[in-house]
């Protein structure tokens, strides 16, 4: 294939495989992110970007700091260079002819410390058992941004997730209910009253770093604050304070639940609305036959850890 540009003078050949090269570039900001993704070595990598900057006339990447950065053209092709990729891809891998014994591939799943502590295990196990060649690397949540879905830096998002693109597919894997958890042998004992609970300092898991939620909202309909002392970004940090003080968390229960081992968890004593946890990708892997069968096995390690607290009452106090 000839690409003839206005000045008249032909291109060589177009070698679509700088095309993949360029789109692992741009995905991963780095020669050795993207030549891991590739399974190149750096030099060979960079000897590729080479091709791709003499090709387009621009540099594509250049240095900032101890990184790189796209420069405006390559920004505006990056969107356009995924979904030709993607398709790519599709229209090699053709539909309904996925070998999952052979599958190599790796998927990157964006979701919080609670949902990778509790189903994390049995996500991994159910691929293993079906794709054992199958990698799963756990993306931290950031700033939610859509554009890690639309751009293909990621390819799920779980988590209880709020507005995003009208374009991005929404599946609900499951509702979870806050529970609040001291450590053991803390002062709150028996039932916990509206007014013993908002008399101890409390903890906020807030990944932008707020003070305030759900909780408090209910709280105030009812005449009652409570003192939010600390916000951290995680269920982990939460509980690492929790364990040794005062203090005490409201967290979602199934999310948390082994987490919790040798905590004291009881029922809030103000309503709060269920909390949706779902599965979120871009639509352009709708038909793709490895992506169907990722989401599948998503949703079957979610169904396959069942939550006591999810189908009776929470006891005053569990250990």
């Amino acid at each position: 294939m000839f690409v003839k540009p206005v000045s008249g003078r032909p291109l060589p050949p177009l070698d679509l495989n700088l095309l993949v090269t360029l789109d692992a570039l741009l995905s991963q900001g780095s020669v050795a992110g993207a030549a891991q993704r590739l399974n190149l070595s750096s030099p060979a990598l960079s000897r590729q970007l080479a091709r791709i900057r003499r090709l387009l006339g621009d540099p594509v990447l250049v240095r900032a700091g101890r990184g790189l950065v796209p420069t405006p053209r390559a920004q505006a092709l990056r969107a356009r260079l995924r979904d030709l990729v993607t398709e790519a891809e599709s229209l090699v891998r053709g539909e309904g002819e996925l070998d999952l014994s052979r599958l190599e591939r790796t998927f990157v799943i964006r979701a919080n410390d609670g949902f990778v502590g509790t189903f994390g295990a049995a996500l991994a196990a159910h691929a293993a058992r079906q794709a054992p060649r199958v990698r799963l690397r756990f993306a931290d949540q950031g700033n939610e941004d859509v554009e890690a879905l639309r751009e293909g830096r990621i390819d799920v998002d779980i988590g209880a997730i709020g507005e995003m693109g009208p374009e991005i597919r929404l599946q609900a894997l499951f509702h979870d209910s806050f529970v609040g958890v001291v450590r053991s042998g803390h002062p709150l004992e028996g039932r916990v009253s509206l007014r013993r609970f908002v008399a101890f300092p409390h903890v906020s898991v807030s990944r932008r770093g707020r003070f305030a939620g759900p909780i408090d909202e209910a709280l105030s309909r009812v005449g009652l604050t409570r003192f939010v002392a600390i916000a951290v970004a995680n269920f982990t940090d939460a509980l690492a304070i929790v364990r040794t003080s005062d203090y005490v968390a409201a967290i979602p229960a199934r999310l948390t639940e082994p987490a919790r081992n040798g905590f004291r968890s009881f029922r809030l004593p103000v309503k709060t609305d269920a909390l949706a946890i779902s599965l979120a990708w871009h639509p352009r892997l709708d038909a793709d036959p490895a992506h169907r069968w990722l989401r599948g096995v998503v949703r079957e390690a979610c169904a396959a850890r069942k939550h006591p607290e999810a189908t009776k009452r929470a006891r005053r106090f569990s250990g």
